[in-house]
């Protein structure tokens, strides 16, 4: 009769435990679906970068010196990005060789690979004034391929870092470092501190 009794509190804890199982299980696979080494203080360094290009840039007295200054703030930037990448990584251990890590890579490299090539096509050909919207575009079009495989706000950085491309298309030439100065510099700022605070680091 005891037996019978304690039948239903051992079905009850059975039942407790596959949920929690199942509910590990869930998140074990988001995270492992899911590349978490978007650099956030690394991003928000990568913004400051930006600002100080855009306006160190805006003061040059020439095309080809307003362009070298842009060239040296990518460098620098990329720099900051894949080192902050790999410290992120290597602290949440979170594999950059991994499929996932490998296909957020690829989604990101492939439009700033176009972007490299349209730079140099309009630097010969003299399209100063469409640099800015390429690479904002090109930049987003990356980061929202990429967030497809990252957190939410990849997505959001890409989508309005495209935004900012498509405003840059529309306005007056001479406004091409605002546009870059608010999505290189604020927008990358305001996304790595965010994603600093909400995903570790």
């Amino acid at each position: 009769m005891s037996r019978r009794e304690g039948q239903p509190a051992d079905v009850a804890s059975f039942s407790q435990h596959a949920e929690e199982s199942l509910q590990f299980i869930r998140r074990t696979m988001e995270r492992s679906a899911t590349f978490t080494a978007v650099p956030g203080l690394g991003g928000a360094a990568m913004g400051a970068v930006g600002l100080a290009a855009a306006i160190l840039a805006a003061r040059q007295s020439s095309s080809e010196r307003w362009l070298v200054v842009w060239l040296l703030a990518a460098v620098v930037a990329l720099g900051i990005g894949l080192a902050s990448v790999w410290r992120k990584a290597a602290r949440l251990g979170a594999p950059l060789a991994g499929p996932v890590g490998r296909r957020f890579a690829m989604s990101l490299a492939a439009p700033l690979v176009a972007g490299g090539a349209l730079t140099w096509g309009l630097w010969r050909n003299g399209g100063w004034a469409m640099m800015p919207a390429v690479w904002l575009l090109l930049y987003g079009a990356g980061a929202l391929a990429g967030g497809v495989f990252s957190v939410a706000t990849v997505r959001l950085l890409g989508a309005t870092f495209m935004a900012l491309g498509v405003a840059a298309l529309v306005t007056p030439p001479s406004w091409g470092n605002v546009w870059l100065g608010l999505g290189f510099g604020v927008v990358h700022m305001v996304c790595g501190l965010y994603i600093a605070k909400k995903y570790e680091g």
